[in-house]
């Protein structure tokens, strides 16, 4: 039997994409008058390039827009502070998640996140999203000093939530940090599918929109 279910948080919980898309558009409304002679939308194209899917450090991202676009009257430091303190205002949810959350925890289950990332902006992210309560363990890898897929952040979770794997189900988005992570410790899994991956990892089960998630979890009940 299931008790306890790990999510993944940016492109599993928040739509991150949905998320940069809004939260860039407004950190040029805000600040532009010190970068007037770049367009708008130059701004969020090429923050949106060179931060690839999240996967490049902000600080580096900010470095080379400067460059980049001959940026002189504001420091890349001061545009990541914007984002830094910003950003959760722009957090934007898929689709049901509330909802689903709310029908978990109603059903018994224990919750988790496990996230790599910065510990301040990814409570931040948590925050903007207004679920923080629905969880009973947020493990974030600059916390704990261990990243996705090594085994140790899942185990830690599971031990923090008194759960084994065996019971237990991990929710992400990303092949190897979240599925082949998870799967390396035994737990089952469910893939959020994102087609920016070109290739299907081998979940348990995949999904489209969060509010599957409690169906699939009375098909591994019922296996």
């Amino acid at each position: 039997m299931v008790k306890s279910i790990l999510f993944d948080l940016d492109d599993t919980l928040l739509d991150r994409n949905a998320s940069v898309q809004q939260f860039i558009a407004a950190q040029y409304d805000r600040l532009s008058r010190s970068f007037n002679h770049v367009s708008k939308a130059d701004y969020v194209s090429r923050f949106i390039e060179l931060d690839c899917h999240g996967r490049v450090w902000k600080d580096q991202v900010y470095q080379a827009l400067v460059v980049e676009f001959g940026i002189e009257t504001i420091r890349w430091q001061a545009l990541l502070e914007d984002y830094e303190t910003q950003f959760q205002w722009h957090c934007i949810p898929f689709p049901f998640l509330t909802e689903t959350l709310y029908q978990l925890k109603l059903q018994g289950y224990l919750l988790g996140i496990v996230t790599n990332g910065l510990g301040h902006v990814q409570n931040r992210s948590i925050d903007g999203l207004e679920i923080r309560d629905y969880f009973d363990t947020i493990l974030i890898s600059e916390v704990e000093q261990v990243r996705k897929p090594e085994p140790e952040i899942f185990s830690r979770a599971l031990a923090r939530l008194g759960a084994t794997a065996q019971n237990s189900v991990f929710v992400g988005d990303h092949p190897k940090a979240d599925i082949e992570g998870a799967k390396g410790v035994g737990m089952k899994t469910i893939w959020k599918q994102d087609f920016y991956w070109l290739e299907k990892p081998i979940a348990d089960a995949t999904i489209d929109n969060l509010n599957e998630i409690p169906a699939i979890l009375q098909q591994f009940d019922n296996n």
